[in-house]
């Protein structure tokens, strides 16, 4: 491994001192008699200068490298006000590793552009910086459930029926059978309850929903978590201090990167527990009394949330859905046979829903009953129908769209650069 300096940790305390660089080209310009080449590497940027005072050979070699080329650069740091950091590197020595004459991204290239390009998008510092928020925003939500008490389990990918509707699944030959792409994980995580009693996975989910709006992936990754002995009450509380926590560690962590993407922090700094709790009634005489054609029983889409956010300046709950527009797993409400209980986590800003959950019907009967209505085999769900005959207790969980957190943390205009390598329903290149 090159003995070298990041970009980002040369500072102004270091003036005089000579340090070793290794990044690629970011930007470039020649004043003068001088050549400007601003250095990139993972950490950020660091603008280095050569003049033929003090290498000629540098200087020439300078002038020819082109952007995005690798390359090794040696000089004494200097404070110059006017550099973009607020110091430079007077550069004697370069190492081109490999030049590039023309690189295909400019600055007036199109969005679909770069999508087509991903793979050479991603060296932008701006889309380094949301993977990097994306990454503290995971390290967070390990760091409160280890301190909380709860299992990372690792379920299947490749399985054998729907957890949220069999018109959304991606459906792959299995040697001699049909099998498919999870949508979530939850069922498996519910068989691991009974063993450890507080679980969580991080897994990508699919979902074949032709959805084009600006909040909708076909592959996402997909935080969930399960508990025995838990209401659903028990888990709005677990929801509201886990991203409470990972929303404002990452803001310790990584403000600067934050601050890019948005200069107000107040919703983000706004999220602490408890958050505001409203019934689906009540957000429905909300949505009418703001002029939104909808009526009881009718599911909220991205419109409907939209609106709604309007009213809260941090996360919030919606609870108590009619059992109609909701998944067969979720309990029924005994005080009101018409709804479940269930609650969405809907972040501010018009950002929608980021979290799903529930209790889970704990009930045999009951859940063979829900299965049957939404026109499922029973048989596909022998194994988790046994969770309810032999020792079931009461239980709920969730599962939170990691792609949806860091849209609305970053304030991005489109869930499709939360990801690394987005897939949608017209992309699934490179």
């Amino acid at each position: 491994m090159i003995e070298k300096v990041y970009c980002a940790d040369v500072k102004p305390k270091m003036e005089g001192e000579r340090v070793k660089l290794a990044g690629w080209v970011y930007r470039k310009r020649e004043v003068g008699s001088k050549v400007f080449i601003v250095l990139r590497d993972s950490s950020g940027i660091v603008q280095t200068v050569f003049t033929k005072e003090l290498s000629e050979d540098a200087y020439t070699k300078a002038k020819q490298v082109g952007i995005e080329s690798s390359v090794i650069i040696e000089g004494t740091v200097k404070v110059d006000s006017r550099a973009p950091t607020g110091v430079e590197v007077q550069a004697d020595k370069i190492e081109i590793i490999q030049n590039v004459d023309f690189f295909p991204i400019t600055k007036d290239a199109s969005e679909e552009f770069l999508l087509d390009v991903r793979h050479l998008h991603l060296r932008s510092p701006k889309v380094a910086d949301i993977m990097k928020v994306k990454a503290t925003l995971i390290q967070a939500a390990r760091e409160w459930l280890l301190q909380d008490g709860w299992y990372e389990v690792f379920p299947p990918i490749l399985v054998t029926g729907a957890v949220e509707g069999g018109s959304t699944l991606f459906k792959l030959k299995y040697f001699d059978r049909e099998a498919y792409l999870s949508q979530s994980a939850q069922l498996y995580l519910e068989a691991a309850i009974f063993g450890l009693e507080k679980v969580w996975s991080l897994t990508p989910s699919f979902r074949a929903e032709k959805s084009r709006t600006r909040r909708h992936l076909t592959e996402y990754w997909h935080l969930e978590l399960e508990a025995a002995w838990m209401d659903l009450w028990d888990i709005m509380k677990v929801e509201e201090e886990l991203v409470s926590y990972m929303v404002q560690r990452t803001l310790e962590l990584r403000r600067s990167e934050v601050e890019r993407f948005r200069k107000d922090l107040t919703t983000l700094k706004n999220a602490e527990p408890p958050f505001p709790r409203i019934s689906y009634d009540e957000a429905i005489d909300i949505l009418q009394s703001k002029g939104v054609k909808i009526e009881w029983g009718e599911d909220m889409g991205a419109d409907e949330e939209r609106v709604l956010t309007d009213e809260f300046d941090r996360p919030f709950f919606v609870y108590g859905y009619p059992k109609h527009i909701k998944a067969f797993y979720m309990k029924e409400d005994p005080e009101d046979p018409r709804k479940v209980l269930a609650a969405d986590m809907l972040a501010p800003e018009g950002y929608g829903e980021i979290i799903g959950g529930s209790q889970r019907e704990d009930d045999y009967n009951k859940l063979v009953q829900r299965i049957l209505e939404e026109g499922m085999d029973p048989t596909n769900y022998e194994w988790y129908l046994d969770l309810r005959k032999y020792g079931s207790v009461p239980h709920s969980g969730f599962g939170l769209g990691l792609e949806r957190l860091v849209a609305w943390v970053l304030k991005l205009d489109h869930i499709r650069w939360a990801t690394l390598f987005p897939r949608t329903p017209s992309r699934i290149y490179p």
